[in-house]
């Protein structure tokens, strides 16, 4: 081969691996779509267990496909025990019928002031890598005519955690939730995550985290905002 003609090879390799570079990264972005979780049509056509089949079967070929022995006995039950935790637990919160009822209840005590419950588990997925997000979610409100139980605040937290996410999307998810539930506007979330398609692949970055927060109603206001965030920080 000429030498011009291995120079031209050689560049549009390396072109091709900046493509493939750039589109890894753009791979990594953090893009969120909309503000509800993107599903068919037909998300919910399969009962729990037809997809827990289903997930068994892809699973069991993705482990085949890495050159596991899926006749260990370590490793031959694993694919079940994926669909089962993907379809029953982490990503419970895509199916409607999971969603906590939120009962309302008179505000008998004629209660004005904040209300936060603090350090809510957050246990999520990236939708991007399907890795663990980790974190504590802060929520608050400011009732008017009705209270719910403060069981009900952990449970929609939970409820909007456990589906493969964004945590923007979740943030605004779980503030739009309590408002509808609350039938209030002032209400306030936060959540302090780590995300281990972060600090496990990519870039691995160990030490940094993310924050994010929706303020609505009274919240809006540096005064109130300000209360509820000292709320958060004064067990340091």
């Amino acid at each position: 081969m000429k030498q011009k003609e291995t120079l031209w090879n050689t560049m549009d390799n390396h072109n091709n691996d900046i493509d493939i570079d750039r589109d890894e990264e753009a791979m990594d972005d953090h893009v969120m779509s909309s503000l509800d979780t993107p599903l068919r049509a037909d998300a919910f056509k399969l009962s729990n267990a037809e997809k827990v089949e289903i997930i068994k079967g892809h699973f069991h070929e993705i482990m085949h496909t890495l050159g596991l022995d899926l006749t260990d006995d370590s490793l031959k039950g694993t694919p079940l025990r994926v669909a089962k935790m993907y379809v029953n637990e982490i990503f419970s919160g895509l199916h409607p019928d999971n969603k906590p009822v939120a009962r309302r209840f008179e505000n008998k005590y004629k209660y004005h002031k904040m209300l936060v419950e603090r350090d809510i588990t957050v246990y999520s997925s990236c939708e991007h890598h399907f890795v663990p997000i980790i974190g504590k979610a802060h929520v608050a409100y400011i009732p008017n005519e009705h209270v719910i139980g403060l069981s009900k605040l952990n449970r929609i937290v939970h409820y909007y955690a456990r589906r493969p996410q964004v945590q923007e999307r979740m943030t605004m998810q779980i503030a739009n939730e309590l408002k509808q539930a609350l039938q209030t506007e002032n209400v306030a979330v936060m959540i302090e995550a780590d995300h281990l398609c972060v600090m496990s692949r990519g870039v691995g970055d160990v030490s940094s985290s993310t924050i994010t927060a929706e303020y609505s109603g009274l919240f809006d206001q540096q005064e109130y905002r300000s209360e509820f965030l000292s709320h958060i920080r004064s067990k340091h």
